[in-house]
């Protein structure tokens, strides 16, 4: 991997102490994608209904019209793995998050055509959703699968999975509750495990505080088969909320 991946990989901003940094630094550059017609009219005419633009705490019952358990997918790319779930699952409610707007038009064409009333969608800088739009203790799992790695050392600090943003996610997962992430990069996994492990309110689910064992039920997204191509070990990590 030569330098960051396309936008719809690159998730949300990431906000550190604004005593250590004095502005906030984005893990997602916002770029021109190529959105085709049919994404573009799905944009226009389906977000109305599966869309939610956050302006204040969202109360995710009235949402979805129900009380249900809930899984936020936070940077879902085209959403191959999203959409499978939420199919799999119809007694679920799946929030899905991401930037890049090609893909949240594909998933919205994905949505009607397989006719899922259990997805909705923000098309928003997840870290701001977390901080400012999501209750505490709202979700019972939390999937960020192959963020951008960002390799380049002077880049580093643009990476999602980092302390400020691991305590978020702690604090919007209910009590036994569980996140799961999953990348391609060593050194980002490496960086990850100790990241989540530093957080006193998670616990690490594999054997031997280690890397954990790849969910049956992940859809492998364009990333992971990439990697695979390139001959990468995929690392996936499984805490749970205390």
């Amino acid at each position: 991997m030569e330098g960051p991946r396309p936008a719809h990989c690159q998730l949300a901003a990431l906000r550190l102490n604004a005593s250590d940094h004095p502005r906030a630094i984005r893990s997602f550059v916002t770029r021109a994608g190529r959105i085709t017609s049919a994404q573009a009219r799905a944009l226009e005419t389906l977000w109305p209904k599966y869309g939610i633009e956050p302006r204040r705490v969202i109360d995710l019952d009235a949402v979805f019209g129900r009380a249900a358990p809930r899984t936020a997918e936070i940077g879902f790319g085209n959403g191959e793995n999203l959409l499978a779930l939420a199919a799999a699952h119809p007694e679920r409610d799946y929030l899905g998050i991401e930037v890049h707007r090609p893909g949240v038009g594909r998933v919205l064409l994905g949505l009607e055509e397989r006719a899922l009333t259990n997805v909705r969608l923000l098309c928003h800088d997840a870290v701001e959703v977390l901080e400012r739009h999501l209750p505490e203790d709202c979700l019972d799992e939390i999937l960020v699968l192959f963020p951008d790695p960002w390799p380049k050392k002077r880049h580093h600090k643009r990476r999602l999975i980092q302390a400020p943003f691991v305590n978020l996610l702690a604090g919007r997962l209910k009590p036994g509750g569980r996140v799961h992430l999953a990348t391609d990069w060593a050194p980002y996994a490496e960086q990850m495990l100790e990241a989540l492990g530093a957080e006193a309110r998670l616990r690490n689910l594999a054997p031997q505080g280690g890397f954990a064992s790849r969910p049956d039920e992940r859809v492998a997204t364009r990333f992971e088969r990439r990697g695979e191509r390139l001959g990468h070990q995929v690392w996936d990590l499984a805490f749970e909320r205390l």
